[in-house]
């Protein structure tokens, strides 16, 4: 059977119609890349389709310009028994100097699911390196505080 894939790169150029009010690549079409290339990474862990379950702590370091080449990697750093925890970075530099500097980075959780729906098994991932045990324990740390926030936002659920 053929190893499952770890992780992804995306890239592109940002385009005109991806810019905001100021100028800027708006937020919303960094979350929409984030969400293609954390789809495209559990796809290719799982090997099966995946939906969103969760995207969290995203932050916006730096502003992206048009015409930048724009880079979104995406790791698996945990996996439970239809999750999977993808790390996500997202990286912009000018094409002819290709000076990469840190624009954006979150956490996604994909799950696999079955064409009705329902949850499936995905291969379970192991941390060999050393960052990889401590992105996989900082995953299980972030799982914990995501309990916490979701019990303080049932305020907001109806």
């Amino acid at each position: 059977m053929k190893k499952p894939q770890r992780d992804i790169t995306l890239r592109f150029l940002a385009e005109t119609q991806d810019v905001n009010f100021g100028g800027k690549v708006h937020g919303g079409a960094v979350m929409k890349w984030i969400d293609l290339a954390a789809y495209a990474c559990a796809a290719g862990w799982s090997g099966r389709y995946c939906v969103t379950a969760y995207a969290g702590g995203i932050r916006f370091v730096a502003p992206i310009h048009v015409g930048s080449l724009v880079e979104v990697l995406a790791k698996v750093i945990y996996t439970g028994k239809s999750s999977m925890h993808i790390a996500l970075e997202v990286n912009a530099c000018d094409p002819k100097s290709l000076n990469k500097r840190t624009t954006t980075h979150c956490i996604v959780i994909m799950v696999a699911v079955d064409q009705n729906g329902q949850s499936e098994l995905v291969p379970q991932w192991i941390p060999e390196t050393e960052a990889d045990i401590k992105q996989h324990d900082t995953a299980m740390k972030l799982m914990e505080m995501r309990k916490k926030i979701g019990e303080e936002m049932e305020i907001f659920v109806d």
